[in-house]
């Protein structure tokens, strides 16, 4: 990181608007690389989070520290937006699924519909916290983050076939819990 670039952070960080779109500039490209290979090529979604990456920037301004690496920062708020997407559209398809398969739900307003979502919402994250530690480990890659079986069998060093059993045996769980609240 060059002076200037310190400089420019220094300024950033005491809320200098034309330091943001100085370091918007140079960053923006980068970061907008690393996404694109962390959605494997969705280009809209690479937008949106290199835009709301940046938004995050300027609310927390004040945390940057000048003499560490921006681009490292900008991509671990980059990242963990998008687990967060992901945890959320995960959350969002167990839903749908529990809706379809309860058609006779109907909802009166918004506001029961939210407050049944979010019920679910955290059952299944409590479900999640339960499952054994690499079941768990699998789970998560798989249904947040999206990984295919054959790539999680290459990080984690074991077979596709392993992959599919302890995805197979989470779900069963998730669905044996589920039925235990009523909701499958």
């Amino acid at each position: 990181m060059t002076m200037i670039e310190k400089k420019e952070l220094l300024l950033l960080s005491r809320g200098s608007t034309s330091a943001f779109e100085h370091m918007y500039y140079l960053y923006s490209g980068k970061l907008y690389g690393f996404i694109l290979k962390l959605t494997r090529g969705n280009t809209y979604v690479t937008e949106e989070l290199v835009q709301r990456t940046f938004i995050k920037i300027w609310e927390q301004r004040t945390n940057i520290d000048p003499d560490k690496s921006f681009l490292s920062f900008l991509c671990t708020i980059a990242k963990n937006l998008l687990l967060n997407e992901y945890e959320h559209e995960t959350v969002q398809f167990v839903y749908m699924e529990y809706v379809k398969n309860n058609t006779f739900l109907q909802y009166d307003n918004v506001t029961e519909k939210e407050v049944d979502r979010k019920v679910l919402e955290d059952l299944i994250n409590r479900f999640i916290e339960e499952l054994p530690p690499k079941r768990k480990e699998i789970f998560i890659m798989s249904r947040r983050y999206g990984f295919t079986n054959k790539c999680i069998a290459q990080q984690l060093h074991i077979s596709e076939s392993t992959i599919e059993t302890q995805l197979s045996k989470a779900l069963s769980y998730m669905k044996e819990k589920l039925k235990y609240y009523g909701l499958r």
